[in-house]
């Protein structure tokens, strides 16, 4: 039996009724990491692993959730909205948005799962509160549109989860395009799609294994250096507004030997910005090998200068580099472990895949599995009813 056939037995099981199913995919990011909350830009796009989520309106105002993965429960109210600190957090969040900007609405209940390997820097978090925001608006009818879907996801994890998280990871899982990359400039939400042209080439993720938690991570502090070094620059630069602003000029005249720390928080966020406009202009002319090279410098910056890698991403990311038919290779998503994503020619495949899995083992002691992803779109109803496809 399949994930979505066994939500809906759950589903039905629990609260006999035909359930709303939807998919909420993870997303990658081919590069520009940690640039979204520094308003700067972002390369990200949909996959084809995902939250489902089985949902259905009640009359009363309880909320039923289940974790079909965990294999837990939930009981509550939307008059009881508060963290439990749990995972049950980012679906009351999402609830609790849409209260504070006014919509009403009964509960509902939610059986869930999916096929994002947790931990590993694909968003399974973002995916799982799109599919919230996105079942509510439906369920009753709210008529948000996408972006305010989105907006609201975001706000549920900065305020209610309580990470910091920039708007990327909801508005690739929310707004994705099959075989297209979305170029997003995080301060204005402008966004084009550009064709990935990639013939015979693989979006090869590796997951280190070592799971990471954004809100116990560095992530937040991170955020804090970021501020603490524009507000530095202002006042040499009024301005400014954030790293987005910033020039490498001006941080090497004022922040480089005043503040070291900061400064090589701050270098990497405006190199990375660069190394984004590079890379979509080498897309553009077809260039994927330029592409490539570019990865591997932005985990350069990521590893050695913004310190968000860990030793097991550096690793994958060196054996990537060393292996002939592997493009570019650097960690992805918020850092402390989790993925790296790998460009592969697809007759290099099955020798990448033997290497990096015994190289990998033998480094570390740990193994790493390897997912081939295909972009897809972005958030979506599967079914109005079971087995009725829209």
């Amino acid at each position: 039996m399949n994930l979505l056939s066994q939500l809906t037995t759950s589903f039905q099981n629990s609260f006999q009724t035909d359930p709303l199913l939807i998919c909420s995919p993870g997303r990658v990011n081919l590069i520009g990491e940690h640039t979204d909350y520094n308003e700067g830009f972002v390369l990200p796009a949909a996959i084809d692993k995902a939250i489902y989520l089985a949902v259905g309106p009640r009359s009363d105002n309880e909320l039923h959730f289940v974790a079909h993965d965990l294999n837990k429960t939930y009981q509550g109210s939307l008059s009881n909205l508060i963290p439990t600190n749990t995972w049950a957090d980012y679906l009351l969040g999402v609830a609790s948005q849409f209260r504070l900007a006014g919509h009403e609405f009964s509960g509902f209940n939610c059986v869930f799962g999916g096929t994002i390997p947790m931990g590993s820097g694909l968003s399974s978090s973002a995916a799982l509160e799109n599919g919230v925001g996105f079942a509510i608006n439906e369920l009753f009818g709210l008529g948000l549109d996408r972006i305010a879907l989105v907006k609201l996801s975001q706000r549920a994890e900065n305020e209610f989860v309580g990470a910091k998280v920039g708007i990327m990871d909801m508005f690739a899982s929310m707004m994705g395009k099959a075989d297209h990359v979305i170029k997003l400039d995080c301060r204005s939400l402008e966004y084009t799609y550009a064709p990935l042209q990639m013939d015979g080439i693989s979006i090869v993720l590796c997951d280190s294994r070592v799971k990471h938690s954004l809100v116990a991570s560095e992530y937040n502090t991170r955020r804090s250096e970021c501020e603490a070094g524009v507000r530095f620059l202002q006042k040499f630069y009024p301005e400014i507004k954030s790293l987005r602003d910033v020039t490498m000029p001006m941080l090497d005249k004022h922040l480089r030997d005043a503040d070291p720390l900061l400064y090589r928080r701050c270098a990497y966020v405006v190199q990375e910005n660069q190394r984004l406009l590079d890379g979509v202009a080498a897309l553009e002319a077809n260039d994927v090998a330029t592409f490539g090279q570019l990865m591997y410098g932005s985990h350069e910056g990521l590893s050695k200068w913004y310190e968000v890698s860990c030793p097991e991403l550096d690793i994958l990311v060196d054996i990537a580099r060393k292996q002939e038919g592997v493009l570019g290779a650097r960690m992805m998503g918020g850092g402390f472990g989790g993925c790296t994503i790998n460009l592969v020619r697809e007759e290099a495949l099955n020798a990448f895949t033997d290497l990096i899995i015994k190289q990998y083992k033998a480094q570390t002691g740990k193994d790493t599995y390897l997912h081939v992803c295909k972009i897809q779109n972005g958030t979506s109803i599967v079914s109005k009813a079971a087995g009725v496809n829209k």
